[in-house]
């Protein structure tokens, strides 16, 4: 039987998962919001 205790003592994180979540996180990419919120003040002409 599994003992999940001793797997979990054992675990370390992959290096590559932490690279990618740095680089999800410092990622400053445009989403939907942002999208939508330019579309409007181009229609209202505010920009």
């Amino acid at each position: 039987m599994i003992n999940f205790d001793e797997e979990i003592k054992k675990f370390h994180p992959s290096l590559e998962i932490e690279e990618a979540e740095d680089a999800i996180y410092n990622n400053n990419i445009s989403d939907i919001t942002d999208v939508m919120s330019e579309m409007v003040g181009e229609l209202k002409g505010d920009k």
